[in-house]
């Protein structure tokens, strides 16, 4: 219980802090490290509780509308990896399944915040990706004016893209933080292991160690 209530509030901590003193990229990476980490420590409900009790203290702290951004994709995506990294899930399969949660995230927020500000925020981001597409096709030289489906399908690819390299980025944080509290995630594929430079052991022997 204890710790449950202490991943809860550093999960919260970290939203708060990156909300108000933004530092970049950094803080984001271990927007749901701490919840996943309460699964892997003790268990499915030990993590839905974190996810719970930092939604309820951010709504108090920062508001209903800050609380449920951080609960979509973020929690959701905690709950998933502790869930994936506890069954020794491939480094694939997380990213890929986080990625869809965290594209949907996007989408959420984009109709959220339409919807509180009476605006349609998908004409916005269309029309920035339009401007984006038109710079790029100058630039090569190509004399075409990007149709509303290719842009919207552009939009969509970037989205995905993006919540690809963040759960990658995820992964590699998770991989450096949680092997020094004895809980480690799986261990990264070949090309991942050959760029940085290292050789890890295998799961087994690394879940031996956790253990003992």
């Amino acid at each position: 219980m204890v710790e449950t209530a202490f991943f809860a509030s550093t999960a919260s901590l970290i939203w708060l802090i990156n909300y108000y003193f933004p530092l970049g990229p950094l803080l984001r990476i271990f927007f749901p490290i701490p919840i996943a980490l309460a699964y892997l420590r003790w268990g499915k409900r030990a993590s839905w509780m974190s996810a719970l009790v930092s939604g309820l203290l951010l709504s108090v702290l920062m508001g209903p509308t800050r609380s449920i951004l951080f609960i979509v994709p973020y929690a959701l995506q905690g709950v998933l990896l502790g869930f994936l990294w506890r069954r020794r899930a491939r480094w694939g399969t997380a990213i890929f399944l986080g990625m869809l949660i965290g594209a949907f995230g996007v989408f959420f927020k984009v109709w959220l915040l339409s919807v509180l500000l009476g605006q349609d925020l998908w004409v916005y981001f269309t029309v920035q990706v339009t401007e984006l597409l038109d710079w790029v096709f100058e630039k090569l030289g190509w004399l075409v004016q990007p149709s509303l489906p290719v842009v919207q399908s552009f939009a969509v690819v970037m989205i995905l893209a993006n919540s690809a390299f963040y759960m990658l980025v995820v992964h590699l944080g998770a991989l450096l933080l949680l092997d020094r509290l004895g809980n480690p995630i799986p261990r990264p594929p070949k090309w991942i292991q050959v760029i940085f430079d290292v050789d890890y052991d295998d799961d087994e022997a690394l879940t031996a160690n956790s253990e003992q």
